[in-house]
């Protein structure tokens, strides 16, 4: 059915498949406008038969009734598996998302493997809980898996979004139905294969490739889906909330927007270590991250001296091509993505923010969706570069002179996932890393990451946590047991 370089088709119950309708949508490379695959335009039917599927597979117990030990070894394995096709999983990932090579290889490939093995890791090595109750009972406080978990994931982070979700899903024992973005659909397919090489049993891991109306909305509606996780927007995530109301009342787990502030102080301890950082962290993969610091907050006595030091490093972020290992910025997503960043590059100079580099659409190569790293200065909080999250290279920058006032500048967004506070006074970062709403506060540093930490926000930026054991309460029940004991003696 397809002539293109990838295989589009859904995996339903261990086996490749075309859509039920026979309908499919063109999957095209941000890179040079190629196209990559027809892919399986999943809708109602195929939710359908992928729930039937990951019912039948938790039901009869052949994954969930798996002692732990003996999952965590098909997970380990399935790690294992990513590894070994890292490089066609890095060029899929490039190819149909636009970032660098050199990312997609030391990064996503190896971030999402990561993952999965530390979720197998840690599946035998959680224990239940007897609670301290009198003599004349035992009460057992035990875990035990969702049934069937619906995942929605955006385009940015193909590959790692998805493993942050459906590794402690399906380490926990429940079966998953996975719905990438249609903009970049190519890895969730492959994973679902190499989970079926590594022992996952049929139906415990499937993908339904489509559109958000098409096939992510019947599998947040669907009545026999336990639980549902999300990330993407605060738009459609506040959607997914009233969807799991409307329906079964199912567990919803959103991780949404931001607009991380980025404060730095005059007494930070290293100016060009912040200044890299702050640029570097805005500009990595495109823009295209919820918590970019997308809004930079200078004491104004550095101001002048901060951008500078900024904008010798705005050519370095040059765009280039994806698949040249020197890149460091690549192309956006798809083009309506690039007319959006576009459309606020436009914002920003019309409501008075002052240009102070890039701003431009450029092509180096030939059919692909890029723009130039992007400073603004002179930004003010009511301006839309301010308030609304843009997921571009757009740096957006405003200056202080007051401690109080920009931390109420900072918490002055609906978006509370992530910030960053520059300072050498231990008393100043505690005290601003405690007043300010995030679920993550970096302190001298911006991104630094690990899977034992937990990722999420606060506010609008949604609700739960993904990594480290904190994402296992968001796929197990909590179950007591109470035993009366009436004693012998």
């Amino acid at each position: 059915m397809s002539n293109s370089t990838y295989d589009g088709r859904a995996v339903i119950n261990g086996q490749r498949v075309w859509a039920q309708t026979g309908h499919t949508f063109d999957c095209i490379s941000p890179v040079d406008g190629r196209l990559l695959a027809q892919v399986s335009r999943c809708a109602q039917a195929d939710v359908d038969a992928a729930v039937a599927a990951a019912r039948i597979a938790f039901e009869d117990r052949r994954w969930s009734g798996m002692a732990p030990a003996a999952r965590k070894r098909v997970m380990i394995k399935f790690a294992d598996q990513l590894l070994a096709h890292a490089d066609e999983l890095a060029l899929m990932e490039t190819l149909d998302m636009g970032k660098p090579i050199k990312y997609s290889r030391a990064v996503d490939v190896n971030s999402a493997a990561n993952c999965l093995r530390w979720y197998g890791e840690a599946v035998d090595k959680i224990y239940d809980e007897i609670a301290p109750t009198a003599a004349t009972a035992l009460a057992l406080i035990t875990r035990e898996p969702m049934g069937v978990v619906g995942v929605i994931v955006p385009w940015n982070y193909p590959m790692i979004m998805a493993a942050w979700k459906i590794a402690p899903a399906l380490a926990a024992g429940n079966s998953v139905v996975l719905k990438p973005s249609e903009k970049s659909p190519l890895t969730a397919l492959r994973l679902a294969e190499l989970a079926l090489e590594a022992g996952l049993p049929p139906g415990v891991f499937n993908v339904v490739p489509g559109f958000g109306p098409e096939a992510g909305s019947p599998l947040a509606l669907h009545m026999d889906v336990d639980c549902i996780a999300f990330t993407g927007s605060t738009r459609v995530g506040k959607q997914i909330h009233v969807m799991a109301g409307q329906s079964n009342l199912k567990r919803a787990w959103t991780e949404l927007g931001g607009k991380s502030p980025n404060i730095v102080f005059a007494d930070c301890p290293d100016l060009d270590k912040a200044v890299a950082a702050s640029v570097g962290s805005i500009f990595f993969n495109q823009g295209e991250s919820c918590n970019a610091p997308s809004r930079l907050f200078v004491e104004a006595s550095i101001r002048e001296a901060f951008l500078e030091r900024a904008l010798a490093l705005m050519p370095s972020y040059a765009p280039g091509n994806p698949l040249d290992a020197a890149t460091v910025m690549g192309a956006i997503v798809d083009e309506t993505q690039l007319n959006n960043v576009m459309r606020y590059i436009g914002l920003g100079q019309s409501e008075g923010a002052c240009l102070l580099a890039g701003g431009q659409q450029v092509m180096p190569v030939a059919g692909g969706c890029y723009v130039q790293p992007t400073l603004f200065a002179g930004v003010t909080a009511d301006m839309a570069i301010a308030r609304e999250e843009i997921f571009g290279p757009v740096l957006s920058v405003m200056s202080f002179t007051d401690t109080a006032e920009v931390v109420k500048a900072a918490n002055q967004s609906v978006y509370g996932l992530q910030a960053a506070v520059w300072t050498r006074d231990i008393n100043k970062a505690h005290g601003v890393a405690r007043a300010l709403r995030a679920g993550t506060v970096h302190v001298n540093q911006y991104d630094e990451d690990d899977i034992t930490v937990p990722f999420g926000g606060y506010k609008q930026s949604g609700v739960g946590r993904d990594k480290s054991l904190h994402a296992f309460d968001k796929y197990t029940e909590t179950k007591t047991t109470w035993i009366r004991i009436d004693s012998p003696v």
